[in-house]
Order: C-alpha cells, then structure tokens, then sequence
C-alpha cells in the first residue's frame, strides 16, 4: 500500500491530499472481489468466489493466491473494489465477507467498501478525525466500482507448472483526488450517502495499479 509516491505507515506518518491538506492514517482497509483475468482478444476467465479483503494492518491479506486459473497467456486484470450487489444484499456471511472483520454495516445490511480512518488538523470533526467509510450498492448512491488494469504491454503466463505473479500498489490518496480534490475541511466524514460516490468515482481507475509481473 502506497499514499502517493510514499509507502503507507499506519499512523506514524504525516502525508499531504491534493488540496494541500496534511493528515494521517490509523485505518485502510478494501474489498477487492469478482477478480477476473483478460485476454489479448478480450476474452476473460472469471475466478468464482473471489472475494478478498486487505487490511494495511495485516500483512498476510496483502498475498492473496488465486487458485485454477486456466493456461493461457494474459494481458489485463479486472476487479470490483467493493462487494458486488449481490453479495451486499445477502446478509451477513462468511470468510471474508465475515463481519466480525468488521466491514458489515448492522444498520443498514451492506458492506463497508473501503474503510479509511485517520486524523487531519483541516478536519472539524471531533479530534480532527477523518472517516471515510465508502459502500451502498443502491442507486443513487452506488458505490460498486468495477476497473480493468492493463499489464502495460507485458503478459502473464499462467502455465501447470508456474506460479507467476501480479504486483499491485493500492493507493490510499486517490480517495481525494481525480475527479473532485477533496478538502478535508468541508468533508471529513462520510459513511455511505452522495459523499461516498465522490470518493469511488475518484479512486475507481486509480486506487489499484499493476505495478509488475513476475513469471
């Protein structure tokens, strides 16, 4: 995980939002699930039952294996960052979608997307707290975003006999920049709501890049 061009330290670094706001992160946590990979011809495989939770807290959730992907060469991967309606409008469940992992609104049965926590001296919340608890899978306020990120021109050769792997930086700043720079001053907290769709259509092309492959 990455803020910018800075690797994400929970709590003990201070990073700058593209408003020019300073703050700090004590919680960064996502649901990247119906992960599937593509063809040079466009032609996809869908892993079944693909759904993942990383937490900046727990290094283990950062290597995640996907298991019997068909032999074949390649170019692009694509993924939700949430949990699809389906899924959210299921209740509660298990795994990863478990919500003792705490990602699991009680109040209104859904998951919890994206869930950033942390402190700016911009925010006028209590303790200059920032909370940003991206979900709804309802229109309007949907914020189930689907990316396809390129392999920039390299290949994934998944083979019987070969394990390669998929390098992605998950970027905690492209919640408050893309389409609408954030100001910690006016919006510091949003759970769910019209808010929240601001920040996914900020990060749904940005949050998660390829950085390399291994084969």
């Amino acid at each position: 995980d990455v803020v910018g061009e800075d690797d994400l330290v929970l709590n003990d670094e201070t990073y700058t939002n593209a408003h020019g706001d300073e703050f700090t992160i004590s919680m960064f946590k996502y649901y990247v699930s119906n992960v599937s990979l593509v063809k040079a011809d466009g032609s996809k495989y869908t892993i079944p039952e693909s759904y993942f939770l990383i937490d900046a807290a727990d290094e283990d959730s950062h290597l995640q294996t996907l298991e019997n992907i068909p032999a074949g060469d390649y170019t692009a991967i694509s993924f939700t960052i949430g949990v699809d309606s389906v899924r959210n409008s299921s209740g509660a469940q298990t795994g990863a979608l478990d919500p003792a992992k705490g990602m699991f609104w009680d109040w209104d049965t859904g998951y919890i997307f994206v869930k950033f926590e942390g402190n700016s001296p911009k925010s006028t919340a209590p303790g200059n707290k920032l909370t940003f608890h991206i979900g709804g899978a309802k229109p309007p306020n949907n914020t189930i975003r689907t990316t396809t990120q390129s392999f920039n021109g390299d290949v994934l050769r998944v083979r019987s006999n070969s394990k390669p792997q998929i390098h992605l930086a998950a970027n905690a700043a492209a919640l408050f920049t893309g389409t609408t720079d954030i100001d910690f001053a006016t919006l510091s907290v949003t759970i769910s709501g019209a808010n929240s769709v601001i920040v996914a259509n900020n990060y749904v092309n940005s949050f998660l890049t390829v950085e390399h492959l291994h084969n």
